[in-house]
């Protein structure tokens, strides 16, 4: 079973900036609650026990929002509105959190993971994807593929033609049924896309990875993807 995943929130969200100098892009409210909030949702609702979320030095604001507040409960009580923080409350997980110095990359994230997962497979999930679904998450269908696979699974969905340039877009073949081997990626194409299957931020790897990353040579800016 997977039960550990890592949340990468480490980026500067320079397409929302400059509301992201001081607000994460994580925390953008959603209805009543912020985009974080619902990617820790979604992993505790496929059985994800543990999540480490990646963080900068500008992001105390997602550690603040999972953390107890003492004075805040008392208020409530005292109020006779305790009934509030179940919105809050996301139970039977334990949320553990790491620097990243500096945003090198979703690689760069996923490898300062690497003692916390151990040997086993774990979930990765990105904030800048909310899957909405009347069934099953989007992880949980990834998770019931890794079972039968027993290899890393890349969540992927179709998109519009015209937005193609702005997706990292897959190359590869079909093994049965929504199943594909995917045989490369193509970061944003500008010019002759290979499909419209794009990848979106929900991840199932094995600790095979992380050797791999480490071997991956930092591309533009850096970055290491």
């Amino acid at each position: 079973m997977i039960k550990k995943a890592i949340i990468p929130a480490a980026g500067y969200g320079t397409r929302s900036f400059p509301i992201t100098k001081v607000i994460p892009k994580e925390m953008f409210p959603i209805g009543n609650k912020p985009a974080i909030h619902y990617i820790v949702e979604e992993a505790v609702n496929s059985g994800i026990e543990q999540i480490l979320i990646v963080l900068s030095s500008r992001k105390d604001l997602i550690v603040d929002y999972f953390d107890y507040s003492l004075e805040l409960e008392a208020f409530l009580e005292k109020e006779k509105k305790t009934h509030l923080l179940k919105g809050l409350a996301i139970p039977n997980v334990q949320i553990h959190y790491i620097r990243q110095p500096y945003a090198r990359g979703l690689g760069e994230a996923i490898k300062l993971g690497e003692t916390f997962i151990g040997n086993e497979p774990f979930a990765v999930l990105l904030p800048d994807d909310i899957v909405v679904s009347d069934k099953e998450t989007a992880l949980n269908q990834l998770i019931s593929i890794y079972k039968e696979t027993k290899n890393s699974v890349i969540g992927i969905h179709t998109v519009p033609d015209e937005c193609i340039e702005k997706y990292g877009i897959i190359e590869g073949d079909i093994v049965k049924g929504n199943y594909m081997n995917i045989t490369n990626i193509i970061e944003k194409p500008k010019v002759n896309p290979p499909s419209n299957l794009a990848v979106i931020g929900r991840y199932v790897f094995t600790p095979d990875i992380f050797p791999l990353l480490k071997n991956i040579q930092p591309g533009v800016g850096g970055n290491i993807n």
